[in-house]
């Protein structure tokens, strides 16, 4: 085994490679094999450095990328100079420069240059031609000297060119040309005569005649990008979901934008924090549309009109069913333990008068519409079941999400399985106390096979200290802690709806007692179920939801009617005397413990008993008319019916819903980017070890610029990602890009293979 080189460079050394490493010091760049230095040159001499990079590539001892990461230059600079070395060999670098005109602007070349733009050239084509600098071409236009042709006098090109995205004109996919930077992007932006930023009108008129199916996805060569680094997100789009079953599910949208496009822009702006379409007018559309392969997004306006079309006759619905059955069948093993919770959407508005729920967390009743969520023991969600009118977990649970479960979690026994073996279940749900029901956990056995887990509601006294043992758990995340648990069989609920379960208790440290009942007879051992007690997965999904993608915000203002529903709906007239007859009677009792009290505990003072005989004589009157108006209001709401149908509401009792379609598409958008960012802070967490911190990171990422290289001729768009904060976290993406290159994702809509850099990435010492 050949020995490892001792690290006897010098301090500060730039590793290019495990062999190669440089030093920057007097003003030379000094180059080492292991230890040995092998090459030297000053700092200033270009052409030496591009000679001997290229050469370290040429004989093997490095790769373009090394050269790449380690000194920040550019990529097609490292690859004509590769490609110089292996023609011409060291002398090409060396050769005197052609002299190629002149390198000022003189009149007559401002004449020239001012007719090439106009006719339609690239500055590149103009450099070329004229044999200037591209820096003083580029000057002369900041400066006003020159002026470049805008698209609508640039010469016009045929409509089949256009259509196939065949566009030598204005075509940006050349590497060799000059990437655009934010000053020469926003001038070209605020400049075009269509609107800002947009620089393709040819599309867009054939667009708006019905010529053109959408805009063709291309790309420019552009530096610092905003948010350049959600393309980083696109393998996880695509491994979740985000481009499968549009064209079935969706109608054509017809105009400039594409479905892709538009589902693209929406689980992009959920990454970047973009929480509402209402935000984007605060974004620059043309660096947005840079990341799509166009020159702008849709504006607001423009974008509400294509969710529209996208939301119609419940198409979000249908997707998020095909997304949801996929997403269980990618992980059948976590598939088969379900967690269901409910979560309250508050509403402040005017629109129409929703009825009050209580909110946990605000530990209030207020208006709003309850949502039922399904989630895996991570808190990736599944699906959610909207319920306007909501009849409890129980009636949710019945009607729309254990049905839907039947049919969609994969990998169910069959029959025969569950008949050969009487404590198998299909898959087990577990919900919080509100669920609990003796009934419905033996409806769930004997009718479906379907193991319910709950905290016990009405445990019986405390079990002895000595039952407990300390139990090594380990929680669905990984960590591993060690609880106090014991178990028991228990029997719960009366003769008729009641059935034998397991009950498994944890101590806490106070002595306390958290019980935990499962008819999961044979699927879960102790240390499984107790991890149960951990149901925060759940939680911290709605409240990460609520912070980072805003679950809660309204996405459409408009209102529909509820539909005919077959279940009875409490009588309003009932729940106002109801709330009437619990105010007397507890004002009732509060006079009749102040009567007694007087009664018990008379006043001896002489001045003080006719005050005391008159505070009793008018506690005696106010009972009294207490007793009587308790007994009146307690006769009416015997004569009212408790409950009414939905049709038999009178009119002013009657509310309407949220129109549901729009926010159904936001929302499993949403679910999208949440599973796709989860995905990805998974993967840097191989390199970071709390989760938080992983998580932050990633959202700096999708907040980062970067780079874009398109090359058609290779077929590849290389998205070079700007540094993070520190070397810790630039390890961390590095590790990501990665892993993400090794997908070969193709952009979706085009041939372009992604490839994913960091820019001057320096490889860990």
């Amino acid at each position: 085994m050949p020995q490892a080189l001792l690290p006897l460079i010098p301090a500060g050394a730039t590793h290019i490679n495990d062999r190669i490493s440089v030093v920057r010091e007097n003003g030379q760049w000094t180059y080492f094999y292991g230890v040995d230095p092998i090459f030297s040159h000053p700092e200033e001499d270009h052409q030496t450095f591009r000679m001997f990079t290229a050469q370290l590539v040429c004989q093997g001892a490095c790769q373009q990328v090394d050269i790449l990461r380690s000194f920040g230059v550019c990529t097609n600079s490292v690859r004509r100079s590769v490609k110089k070395y292996r023609q011409e060999g060291v002398a090409g670098f060396y050769r005197p420069r052609k002299v190629r005109g002149p390198t000022v602007l003189t009149d007559p070349v401002v004449v020239q240059a001012q007719e090439l733009l106009s006719g339609g050239c690239t500055r590149r084509e103009v450099v070329d031609q004229l044999g200037v600098r591209y820096d003083t071409l580029r000057k002369a236009i900041n400066q006003g000297r020159l002026h470049e042709a805008t698209q609508s006098t640039a010469p016009a090109r045929s409509e089949a060119e256009i259509v196939s995205g065949n566009d030598a004109t204005i075509s940006h996919n050349d590497p060799s040309r000059a990437a655009s930077d934010k000053s020469e992007r926003s001038v070209g932006d605020a400049s075009a005569e269509m609107g800002v930023a947009c620089t393709r009108p040819e599309e867009r008129v054939l667009a708006a005649m019905g010529m053109l199916p959408g805009a063709p996805t291309r790309f420019e060569n552009c530096r610092d990008v905003s948010f350049g680094g959600v393309l980083c997100a696109l393998p996880a789009f695509e491994a979740n979901g985000l481009f499968e079953h549009l064209q079935n599910s969706f109608p054509s949208l017809g105009g400039y934008y594409t479905t892709l496009q538009v589902m693209t822009l929406l689980a992009s702006m959920a990454l970047c924090r973009i929480k509402t379409v209402e935000q984007l007018q605060y974004e620059a559309p043309g660096e947005l549309g840079k990341l799509m392969g166009l020159d702008r997004i849709p504006e607001v306006r423009c974008l509400r009109n294509k969710l529209s079309q996208l939301s119609a006759d419940d198409a979000p619905q249908a997707w998020a069913g095909l997304l949801s059955a996929q997403w269980l069948e990618a992980d059948p093993e976590r598939a088969g333990t379900l967690y269901v919770d409910g979560h309250v959407r508050l509403y402040h508005g005017k629109q129409t008068e929703l009825p009050r729920r209580y909110v946990s967390r605000q530990r209030l009743c207020l208006r709003g519409t309850t949502d039922y969520w399904v989630n895996d023991a991570l808190g990736l969600p599944f699906f959610c079941v909207e319920r306007p009118i909501d009849h409890g977990m129980l009636e949710a649970l019945k009607s729309d999400i254990v049905p839907r479960l039947l049919q969609e979690v994969p990998h169910q026994p069959s029959e025969e399985e569950l008949a050969a073996d009487p404590y198998r279940c299909r898959f087990v749900i577990i919900f919080d106390r509100e669920g609990y029901s003796p009934a419905f956990f033996k409806e769930m056995w004997q009718t479906h096979r379907i193991a319910c887990i709950t905290y016990h509601k009405y445990p019986k006294g405390a079990w002895p200290e000595e039952e407990f043992s300390g139990t090594q758990v380990t929680l669905p995340r990984g960590e591993s802690v060690s609880l106090k648990l014991a178990e028991r069989g228990s029997w719960i609920g009366d003769k008729k709806h009641g059935l034998w379960v397991r009950e498994v208790r944890k101590l806490t440290a106070s002595g306390h007692q958290t019980s935990l009942i499962s008819s999961a007879y044979g699927q879960l051992a102790l240390e499984d179920a107790a991890g149960i007690f951990s149901r925060w997965s759940q939680e911290n999904f709605f409240r990460y939801m609520m912070e980072h993608y805003a679950i809660d915000l309204l996405s459409e203002y408009q209102t529909e009617e509820i539909p005919g529903t077959n279940r009875p709906l409490v009588n309003p007239r009932w729940r106002d005397l109801d709330g009437r007859f619990r105010s007397l009677k507890g004002r009732l009792q509060r006079r009749q413990a102040e009567f007694a009290a007087h009664t018990l505990h008379p006043k001896t003072d002489e001045e003080a008993v006719p005050k005391w005989e008159r505070r009793k004589s008018e506690l005696v009157e106010a009972i009294e008319q207490l007793e009587h108006e308790l007994e009146e209001v307690k006769r009416q709401r015997k004569e009212t019916p408790h409950h009414l149908e939905w049709d038999e509401l009178p009119m002013e009792d009657k509310f309407k819903r949220l129109a549901p379609s729009r926010k159904r598409l936001m929302d499993t958008v949403k679910l999208i980017a949440y599973r796709a960012e989860t995905a990805i802070t998974k993967i840097v967490r191989e390199v970071l070890a709390r989760e938080e911190d992983a998580r932050s990171l990633v959202r700096d990422l999708f907040r980062s610029e970067a780079d874009l290289s398109p090359d058609t001729q290779a077929g590849v768009l290389r998205v070079a990602v700007h540094p993070m904060a520190n070397p810790r976290s630039n390890r961390a993406i590095d590790h990501l890009l990665g892993v993400l290159n090794a997908t070969e994702l193709t952009y979706p809509g085009t041939t372009l293979k992604l490839v994913y850099t960091l820019v001057g990435r320096r490889p860990a010492d």
